[in-house]
């Protein structure tokens, strides 16, 4: 399945970094016994450095966020929150579609212009769930955090060839490939007020156990509740992903800005 991917290994890279996510951090709970909700719809503009490849072939990848942008067919990402009490119930998730195409043009043997023209589909999708307990509940508030992240990635690729030589057939070649892996999460959360209205959130979290060889996260952000029900977060994340299974490497740092608008209910 692996040696399919191996033609759009940098393309898939581009693909993962507007919003590969893992747990976000949790909105401060009101430590309520009666259930409240959240929703965070966000935006992680990431850029993206490492390496990608399959089946022995493998690039180095250096991409801006601006870049990916400029491929992005569709994407979305949001946080849903579930508290009582002392614990939070959690599921983050994103999903995004890219495309990317080119033309070519070359001299064949017979002297004939061939063309040929590459189109590439990809598609990514993240989905944390998780659960948090407060183990601190003063002015700094401190969270322990269990859960998992899954990543899927799959991609698809149409070769297109026009020879211009009546003797030589005009044809296409389409190949797919798909992979995806679960990695156990435990992770804290430090929360303390810093002014009226605004607090300073810090995160971090690393994988146990799972399918990468490696994969953290480190986040910091502020939190401005402007509204009773309304808040903005601004922030910055560090993650890391180091997969590397059946020939398939995805060995990727990523990190940029993070906004979100939080609506309770």
């Amino acid at each position: 399945m692996y040696h399919k991917l191996t033609a759009v290994a940098p393309v898939a890279a581009l693909a993962l970094a507007a919003a590969l996510t893992a747990a976000p951090a949790l909105a401060e709970p009101a430590g309520s016994d009666q259930w409240q909700f959240e929703v965070t719809p966000y935006l992680f503009a990431s850029g993206l450095k490492g390496t990608v490849g399959a089946r022995g072939v493998t690039t180095d990848v250096d991409v801006g966020f601006s870049d990916i942008v400029d491929v992005l067919d569709f994407g979305i990402a949001g946080l849903f929150e579930a508290r009582k009490g002392r614990w939070t119930f959690a599921l983050d998730g994103s999903y995004m579609k890219i495309s990317a195409g080119g033309n070519r043009s070359f001299q064949g043997p017979l002297g004939f212009v061939n063309n040929a023209a590459l189109d590439v589909g990809f598609t990514q999708q993240s989905y944390a769930p998780y659960v948090g307990y407060r183990v601190l509940d003063e002015r700094t508030k401190v969270d322990l955090i269990g859960g998992a992240r899954y990543t899927s990635l799959e991609s698809d690729l149409t070769l297109g060839l026009s020879t211009g030589d009546p003797l030589l057939p005009d044809g296409s070649r389409s190949v797919s490939g798909s992979v995806s892996w679960w990695d156990p999460i435990i992770g804290v959360q430090v929360s303390t007020p810093i002014a009226d209205k605004w607090s300073f959130v810090g995160y971090a979290d690393v994988g146990v156990g799972g399918e990468s060889d490696s994969t953290y996260q480190l986040q910091a952000l502020l939190k401005w509740q402007f509204g009773e029900t309304y808040s903005a977060k601004f922030g910055y994340r560090y993650l890391v992903q180091d997969y590397r299974k059946d020939g398939l490497v995805w060995d990727l740092k990523f990190s940029g800005p993070y906004i979100g608008l939080g609506i309770a209910f």
